[in-house]
């Protein structure tokens, strides 16, 4: 039964007053809930406590009433939306694409979760966008059959699982579904174990990620993708490296180090079926409290990412956002 509901809001929000709203914007407003991990997702999610979730859905700047839209999906990282974020938003809008700024942290009233990564999870983002995209299909302006999404960091990462298909048939049997993913620069380390468990969407899924990333490896996404095309499942997966480019490439600030922030280029953490994530191959132990995996991160990870912008870089990935976008989700 869904018990999603879909709003045209015009009163304020603590991310978006009502006198901010331009003509061709709404926020939406739908149901989710507070799973931590994939595995309360795929084992328990009839049980999880309702959240309360927003976001703002913008219409082409050309829009006509009468149409309906392809819609990108936008996802922030752990230090929530910066202008470069909504540079990209602004990019797909002029495209003739329709976005939605997915409110995830504000919704939840945080403002980061840069030095812990508990308050606002990946697990949570992921079932947050999947209630948005079935939210918005009931919309007259939106074609979710046309729907991607994209993110950045803790989005990446959750642009690149809410294509691992045992996650989506938890969330709705896969009734929606993206039709295309752009993870930038996210985190890799979890990875499906043994690898029949390497189910991914064949939609086309493409990383973009900085060679010096040192917040997220470059490596733990290279090594994913190697590991998929080993277990010989159909994927659609890719990967772009940019070179010399740190985390956060696309900003427009000087590369500088994060005290709070994780380093976690050694962390690898095998996942099952039902979205439990294991300490290694070998150390069945599962990390699925805030404590197990804190514990689990002072056993792989350090402190003090660099981060920072990389022109190259950022023009790269502006100019291949816009035509990954327009090859998958244009008629």
């Amino acid at each position: 039964m869904r018990f999603y509901i879909y709003i045209i809001v015009v009163l304020g929000f603590s991310f978006l007053r009502a006198q901010d709203l331009t003509w061709n914007q709404e926020v939406i407003t739908f149901k989710s809930a507070n799973p931590f991990s994939f595995e309360e997702i795929i084992t328990n999610l009839d049980n999880e406590k309702i959240q309360e979730v927003s976001g703002v859905l913008t219409l082409p700047e050309d829009f006509n009433p009468s149409m309906r839209y392809p819609l990108i999906m936008g996802v922030a990282g752990s230090l929530n939306w910066g202008p470069h974020h909504l540079k990209y938003l602004k990019m797909f809008q002029e495209m003739g694409f329709a976005t939605f700024q997915l409110q995830s942290f504000d919704s939840r009233d945080v403002q980061s979760t840069v030095g812990s990564q508990v308050e606002v999870t990946t697990a949570m983002v992921i079932l947050d966008s999947y209630r948005a995209l079935e939210t918005l299909s009931s919309h007259p302006n939106i074609d979710t059959n046309r729907a991607g999404i994209t993110g950045w960091s803790l989005g990446g990462a959750v642009s690149l699982y809410a294509a691992w298909l045992p996650l989506v048939n938890a969330i709705n049997d896969g009734e929606f579904m993206f039709a295309a993913h752009l993870p930038v620069y996210p985190g890799c380390m979890a990875y499906p174990y043994p690898s029949k468990n390497m189910q991914f969407s064949t939609a086309p899924v493409h990383i973009l990620i900085g060679e010096l990333d040192d917040w997220v490896p470059a490596a733990a996404c290279t090594e994913l993708i190697d590991k998929i095309e080993i277990s010989g499942l159909p994927h659609n997966i890719d990967i772009t490296i940019y070179e010399n480019a740190h985390h956060s490439f696309d900003r427009v600030s000087e590369v500088t180090v994060n005290e709070e922030g994780y380093t976690l280029g050694d962390c690898r953490f095998p996942m099952n079926e039902k979205g439990v994530l294991w300490l290694s191959e070998y150390w069945n132990i599962p990390i699925n409290t805030p404590i197990r995996q804190k514990l689990a991160l002072l056993t792989c990870a350090g402190r003090g990412p660099s981060m920072g912008g990389n022109t190259k870089a950022r023009e790269a990935s502006f100019k291949f956002s816009a035509e990954f976008f327009s090859k998958y989700l244009k008629k």
